[in-house]
């Protein structure tokens, strides 16, 4: 009777079911997703860095600049030709840059070049204040 009762328990057994898995796929999802966002986020700051590079830079030309001696007239018109050149970035400055430039010309490619003028002076001073403003 014992045997049966065991076989009629084993009657009532059923065979296993298949349960679906997706837990591979929520992972690659999830891993797929971090991925992504850690980019987006790196992305982000690295371009906010370089925006402030950027600016930082741009203050480091205007104080060349503003440090140059005029006691060397050729050197001098060489370094504001330079670092005028590296500020022009705006329609503003880049048309005061295309008036100060060839009156710095007159400075360069000699071997020995009088003092700066008060015309060209006046010119750098005016594109020193437009970078000022600007910046």
């Amino acid at each position: 009777m014992n045997e049966e009762n065991l076989t009629a328990q084993l009657r009532d057994i059923k065979p296993l079911l298949e349960i679906p898995d997706s837990s591979y796929y929520i992972y690659w999802g999830l891993i797929t997703f971090g991925s992504l966002l850690l980019f987006g986020i790196l992305f982000f700051v690295a371009k906010k860095l370089w925006e402030n590079r950027k600016i930082n830079l741009a203050k480091g030309y205007l104080e060349a600049l503003k440090n140059i001696d005029w006691k060397e007239s050729k050197k001098s018109a060489y370094d504001a030709t330079h670092y005028a050149r590296l500020l022009a970035t705006d329609e503003r400055k880049k048309e005061l840059f295309s008036q100060l430039e060839p009156m710095l010309e007159k400075y360069k490619y000699k071997k020995v070049v009088d003092e700066i003028d008060e015309a060209t002076q006046k010119q750098f001073n005016l594109y020193v204040q437009v970078a000022d403003e600007s910046i």
